[in-house]
């Protein structure tokens, strides 16, 4: 049995329904992000599977290290929120982050 294009977009397609599906019924900070990643996990599983079967293949592991890049920013940023969501409340709950709002 060879693995094709389509296995790899199966399993980008699995990772990025459940990446939201984290992010659609967590409350947790962290759970949220958790999400995020997977679904910018399911994107680099589908640029390098179409790059692979691309006649010119290296564009797709460039946008990865984009993609990445971005994701350590995202997750930096995240962080620092997270942090100042549990100095302010003393939880990291996404619904009661209402009520830092002046």
């Amino acid at each position: 049995m060879t693995v094709g294009l389509i296995h790899y977009l199966i399993v980008a397609a699995i990772l990025f329904v459940l990446g939201l599906i984290a992010i659609i019924s967590r409350r947790n900070a962290v759970g949220v992000l958790i999400g995020v990643e997977l679904v910018l996990n399911a994107a680099n599983l589908n640029f390098v599977a179409f790059s692979r079967y691309a006649e010119r293949g290296i564009e797709g592991q460039i946008f990865v290290i984009f993609i990445i890049l971005l994701a350590a920013c995202e997750v930096a940023v995240a962080l620092a929120i997270v942090i100042n969501l549990f100095a302010n409340l003393g939880a990291i709950d996404v619904d009661r982050a209402g009520r830092m709002k002046r």
